[in-house]
């Protein structure tokens, strides 16, 4: 059994690196289509796939968003820092292999459709039940809405990449049940269902070790870390501790 400590970025480079050999995402990127929607675990996910088409010149992280939380001590709006449409880049849309540069999942989704692959970050997850749920802020609950009925009428899967930073322990309807509630102020939350992908799947995609959350937190940049343990055949512990070391010192997200 080994031990490792993994930073909020390292988390997301980690989950990037795993979607990457997805074996569904895989299938997608030569034969179909797979949107990367953006968000911040995302960015990493896009540049580790794009990185694997040998087409990551064409994409930059910076931007690639449309909304993100900061510290109470930075100026946000109710659904958190909101994007500047001028500099949003669009989320990163592969069709057959090649990068639809400037496209959003809103120019595509109605054509997409078994086979295909719509990756969401998620703001919420309960390992536990194995769910998510986004946080709502625009009226039509945004990338999420429009992506449901993709989903659902046409079994479009969806793949949620989501750190442990985020885990909560509270029922997901329960929760979205009052923050919905008519009269309520501030953002609304979605529960979804679709493939929950965490650093804890990326581990045993990359290596076929198991690996488990057992404590948390930090300080001095080790804020929201996760403490986990690694359990597998001698060669499988080695493969998790190679590949934890080459993200361990990602930095962190800077705004």
């Amino acid at each position: 059994m080994k031990q490792f400590v993994i930073t909020p970025a390292a988390g997301k480079r980690l989950i990037g690196k795993a979607i990457a050999k997805h074996a569904a995402v895989v299938e997608a990127l030569k034969k179909g289509t797979v949107v990367i929607v953006a968000g911040t675990t995302n960015g990493y996910v896009a540049e580790e796939i794009l990185l694997a088409l040998k087409q990551v010149k064409e994409f930059k992280r910076d931007r690639f968003y449309r909304g993100i939380i900061l510290p109470p001590s930075r100026p946000t709006t109710s659904t958190g820092r909101s994007y500047d449409e001028n500099k949003f880049p669009g989320d990163v849309v592969i069709r057959n292999g090649m990068f639809q540069k400037g496209k959003t999942i809103f120019d595509v989704v109605e054509d997409l459709h078994e086979g295909d692959v719509i990756l969401k970050g998620a703001n919420a997850v309960d390992l536990i039940q194995r769910r998510a749920a986004i946080m709502i802020g625009a009226p039509k609950a945004g990338t999420i809405g429009v992506s449901l009925p993709a989903v659902v009428g046409r079994r479009v899967r969806l793949i949620l990449p989501v750190g442990l930073e985020k885990r909560v322990y509270g029922n997901l309807d329960e929760l979205a049940a009052k923050m919905n509630a008519p009269g309520t102020k501030g953002p609304r939350l979605l529960p979804v269902w679709g493939e929950i992908f965490t650093e804890l799947d990326a581990i045993e995609l990359l290596t076929g070790a198991q690996a488990e959350l057992s404590a948390a937190g930090g300080v001095c940049g080790a804020e929201g870390s996760v403490w986990l343990i690694v359990c597998g055949k001698p060669a499988q512990e080695k493969a998790a501790e190679v590949i934890i070391k080459s993200v361990i010192n990602e930095p962190a997200f800077n705004f």
